[in-house]
């Protein structure tokens, strides 16, 4: 099973959330296999429900599974870590805390691991304050470019800019692509992205140089019964191959 997100031409790949295992191989089918997806720590009671559920996630994916805290809860963090070394998926998510935990338990480099990092209402500064302590204490707000160099140091692989109300912060979202973009390092936009404004924050990021793209499309996509819109991700993953191939 394959470690390393597959990235269309080496630049994007989608993150949604599954229902079920069913509706993962739907989902990963609907994207062309170009895809992490998404299950969340916080809906298992223990750390071996989660392990025992999240492999047939992976069989039916091919390792394509984004181990996921459950709407940026800080709570979930050495959850997050632990179940990620005993499964080594494609990707995990963690808040900026958990980073350096989850990287050492995995014993390698090439799974994706995100730092979660907050707009601060500032253009060019982030909010790092996002583990479990430190997101009830007032903000932490860093240069983008010296938050990037802090989870590079604990071995992150990408920004996770988190929650972004779509535009909501458009400005802060144009300054923290161009810095990935700058840095080298990868950026995966989340919060309030649909199908509407989708293509803009894809083509804000491309546009910006970074490298590689994750959008992480959640609620927007996902039907009562919990269950991602494999027809959405079909139409998503359309826009992606229209914006990287008129990019090149």
């Amino acid at each position: 099973m394959q470690l390393v997100p597959n990235y269309y031409k080496h630049r994007v790949a989608l993150n949604v959330l599954a229902g079920s295992v069913a509706n993962a191989k739907a989902i990963y089918e609907a994207a062309e296999t170009h895809v992490v997806v998404g299950v969340l720590t916080k809906n298992y009671a223990t750390d071996e429900a989660a392990i025992a559920e999240m492999k047939l996630y992976q069989a039916a994916t091919d390792n394509a599974i984004s181990v996921g805290l459950g709407a940026g809860d800080p709570n979930q963090s050495q959850m997050v870590s632990r179940v990620s070394q005993a499964l080594l998926p494609q990707h995990v998510n963690q808040v900026f805390t958990g980073v350096g935990t989850s990287r050492a338990l995995l014993g390698e480099n090439d799974t994706v691991v995100n730092g979660l990092v907050s707009p601060s209402g500032q253009v060019g500064f982030v909010n790092i304050a996002t583990g479990p302590k430190s997101a009830t204490q007032p903000a932490a707000n860093v240069p983008v470019d010296t938050a990037i160099a802090l989870l590079q140091d604990m071995g992150a692989t990408s920004f996770k800019f988190f929650p972004m109300g779509g535009l909501k912060h458009e400005a802060e979202y144009r300054a923290v692509a161009a810095a990935c973009a700058a840095n080298g390092f990868n950026l995966e936009p989340t919060g309030g992205i649909d199908l509407a404004n989708f293509e803009e924050i894809l083509q804000i990021a491309i546009d910006a140089g970074v490298p590689q793209i994750i959008p992480h499309v959640y609620s927007s996509i996902i039907d009562a019964d919990g269950l991602t819109r494999p027809a959405d991700v079909r139409q998503l993953w359309a826009i992606v191959k229209r914006v990287v191939d008129a990019a090149e």
